[in-house]
């Protein structure tokens, strides 16, 4: 029985449908909680496979055989789409499927909004699109020879006696990468750490207009998708894709996810105040 179910949800049509069914619940549960402003948070993640799943292929990142789902939640927690795709797919993507029905659903919102990811997604056709839909962005970008120089005189050990807590320096630029058609805000983040003989850096292309320190620590908050990411592992287990077919787990990952929204919406507009902050696997256990 079970098999039959999932095998009629996985029809195209079916499957359209399951991927739609997220947004639509949580833009019944904006109805109940007031909605100033919109983050969007794109991250992929792993889901290992152990048989003969179709589909599953060796990641070297991962350095296992998986599927390569594509997630984006937003700032409370939802998960607002979900792709299942196969385990050698780069980290973006599809990102156009995941993110082009999300834009489009809040679109005739006059509120800011925001998108946050990592150096995967710092592509010139997402960076382009954001501008036009009037996203402000901050993603994290590789470091290169041309970026180091811009900020080489950070680079160099702080003259003075190292202190215990690191001595950190931040610098604003523009940049242009070979592959976008303009130059773009960098801002650059370098930490020096007692006891390590070179500093730890990291760029992000923003076209936030915030102070270089408020900008990284707006991007540094998109780990919290690593962690909601990890409640569901842990709390609807929807990296459970034993199914043998591409499609049939891709419709399990779209019911784990609906599964994961419920449990959220509960936490966010139903739950006292005290015990809002529980896990959703503390939650399952609990109640």
């Amino acid at each position: 029985m079970a098999r039959f179910e999932t095998e009629t949800l996985s029809t195209k049509e079916n499957l359209k449908h399951l991927m739609d069914l997220s947004g639509q619940w949580i833009d019944q549960a904006h109805r109940h909680r007031k909605l100033t402003k919109l983050i969007l948070d794109m991250d992929s993640s792993v889901s290992e496979t152990y048989g003969h799943q179709e589909g599953s292929a060796y990641n070297g990142h991962f350095a296992c055989t998986c599927y390569h789902p594509l997630f984006l939640f937003n700032q409370f927690g939802d998960l607002e789409r979900v792709l299942l795709r196969r385990g050698n797919r780069g980290s973006a993507k599809y990102w156009r499927r995941v993110l082009l029905p999300v834009i489009d659903r809040y679109r005739g919102l006059d509120i800011p909004k925001f998108f946050r990811g990592d150096a995967a997604f710092a592509g010139p056709k997402l960076l382009r699109l954001l501008e036009q839909e009037a996203f402000r962005y901050a993603i994290r970008i590789k470091a290169n020879a041309v970026l180091e120089r811009k900020i080489a005189p950070l680079l160099k050990r702080p003259v003075g006696r190292p202190s215990r807590k690191p001595k950190v320096f931040y610098h604003s630029f523009r940049y242009q990468a070979g592959s976008w058609e303009s130059a773009r805000r960098v801002v650059a983040k370098v930490e020096w750490h007692a006891g390590e003989l070179f500093p730890r850096v990291g760029f992000i292309v923003t076209n936030l207009k915030w102070r270089s320190k408020k900008v990284v620590r707006f991007y540094n908050r998109r780990g919290t998708a690593e962690q909601w990411i990890k409640e569901g592992k842990n709390a609807v287990k929807w990296t459970k894709l034993s199914c043998r077919r591409f499609k049939d787990n891709a419709a399990r990952l779209h019911l784990f996810a609906l599964a994961y929204n419920l449990a959220n919406s509960l936490r966010q507009l139903a739950l006292p105040r005290s015990i809002r902050s529980w896990n959703l696997t503390t939650l399952r256990e609990k109640l």
